[in-house]
């Protein structure tokens, strides 16, 4: 019972991205054939939650450069059980930035990424299926860098190929800049 919600919504996803079918497929599959998704103990892979988090004009997007994957990344992180990863997204963006003042811009998702991790500190490589939101801070741009981080930093949604070229990263920028027109 705990995943038809997470299912509901990339159905809905992919209703409005067909050209990403693929990866909701695969995304829909995993969910149904495992129970425990949404946790980190399942070696094949497990359910993540991130947050494209957009600054107080919406042109700027806080990206990490994340430590164990030495690259510039949208916030996020493991579920750890919690099967609302919209709750997971928003939890990881105010953990990762020190921003407690966020909104979340809509109840659907904004992006699917399924990545491979690498083996890490005897973890083995395996998949992360990364369910992505969209939010907004409604405060203060000021954030902390967390010890999962080398560093922060407010990109402009324009010059995110100046920072990654993870087609998950560039696809999102489209995303956006597509969604807003600028």
């Amino acid at each position: 019972m705990h995943r038809i919600a997470l299912l509901k919504l990339i159905e809905e996803y992919k209703k409005k991205h067909p050209v990403e079918e693929d990866i909701c497929d695969r995304s829909i599959e995993f969910i149904k054939n495992n129970i425990n998704c949404f946790d980190r103990e399942l070696e094949y892979g497990h359910i993540t939650g991130s947050a494209w988090l957009l600054d107080l004009k919406g042109k700027r997007v806080l990206l990490t450069h994340h430590k164990k994957l030495n690259g510039w990344f949208q916030l996020g992180g493991h579920a750890d059980g919690n099967c609302d990863i919209c709750k997971v997204s928003l939890r990881e963006a105010r953990e990762e930035s020190g921003i407690n003042s966020i909104r979340q811009l809509s109840y659907e998702i904004f992006d699917i990424d399924i990545h491979m991790i690498p083996e890490h500190k005897g973890v083995k490589e395996h998949l992360h299926f990364d369910i992505c939101f969209a939010f907004q801070v409604t405060d203060t741009e000021d954030y902390i860098v967390s010890d999962e981080s080398h560093d922060l930093a407010w990109v402009d949604v324009n010059n995110i190929s100046d920072y990654s070229q993870s087609k998950s990263m560039l696809r999102m920028a489209s995303k956006w800049k597509n969604k807003y027109q600028f």
